[in-house]
């Protein structure tokens, strides 16, 4: 695993090399934090590998209200990775505020929300926003609802 996580890092690094680390309006670029997250990745890999040369044993952890001794629920998992997934497919033909609304539905119902309708209120809202935002700061997403032509 610890190896695992290193190799991940390096690749992050090395791609992020690629990246310009400073951008014309402000002194951080896109390159800069893929350059932490890879150096992150290939320091706590490096300290896994460590404690585990040491022989240090990990065991699952009960989290405050959960029991570590249910099994896991699949039906969630793959919930949340549909949500996950959805973005690659629908994304182009049907513009990001649709598509992260519907994930934001898809992942609040495998954290075990019910009502749907709010979780889709909620979800355009923040969804809208967050279009309109990055639109505003010239970050272009895309076309706000493809299929309308909008």
């Amino acid at each position: 695993m610890g190896i695992g996580l290193m190799a991940m890092g390096a690749v992050w690094l090395y791609n992020a090399f690629g990246l310009p680390q400073g951008a014309r309006y402000a002194a951080v670029g896109p390159g800069l934090f893929v350059t932490i997250a890879g150096a992150g990745l290939l320091i706590l890999g490096a300290i896994l590998v460590l404690q585990i040369w040491r022989g240090e044993s990990f065991e699952a952890q009960d989290a405050e209200d959960a029991d570590g001794s249910n099994k896991m629920d699949k039906r969630a998992f793959l919930t949340a990775l549909v949500a996950v997934a959805l973005p690659i497919a629908t994304m182009g033909p049907l513009g990001m505020p649709f598509t992260a609304t519907l994930s934001f539905v898809l992942v609040a119902n495998a954290f075990g929300s019910r009502r749907w309708w709010l979780d889709l209120i909620c979800g355009a809202i923040l969804a809208c926003a967050a279009w309109f935002l990055f639109n505003q700061l010239g970050l272009q997403l895309g076309r706000f609802f493809p299929p309308l032509g909008v």
